[in-house]
């Protein structure tokens, strides 16, 4: 039996996000679903919430430079369109979706 490559918790997290980051597939992404979880934060801008739909969720967020571009207010229940990237927040090792715009769904 072969001995297992042992890394840090911050390791394994780091290559994960950048295995994301670097995979064409996750780079440009639109995806379709409703908003839970709506969070906006004052100070910093940001926007952070759940998108879901009937099987499953995924966080996401949207940082102030793309926010403030936004046309509408979202809200919880909307249904939206975003488009932008996946990746992992290392830190928490959170899978997200990175947001650069969004448009109402319907």
């Amino acid at each position: 039996m072969n001995k297992p490559f042992t890394v840090t918790v911050s390791q394994l997290n780091r290559r994960v996000a950048l295995m994301l980051r670097s995979e064409a597939a996750f780079s440009d992404i639109s995806v379709r679903g409703e908003i839970s979880n709506f969070v906006y934060h004052n100070k910093s801008g940001h926007i952070y919430f759940t998108l879901k739909d009937n099987a499953c969720s995924l966080k996401a967020v949207m940082f102030r430079s793309n926010a403030e571009n936004l046309k509408f207010m979202p809200e919880n229940g909307m249904k939206v369109l975003v488009f932008g990237s996946a990746s992992l927040f290392p830190r928490d090792g959170s899978y997200q979706v990175y947001i650069n715009d969004m448009q109402p769904d319907g």
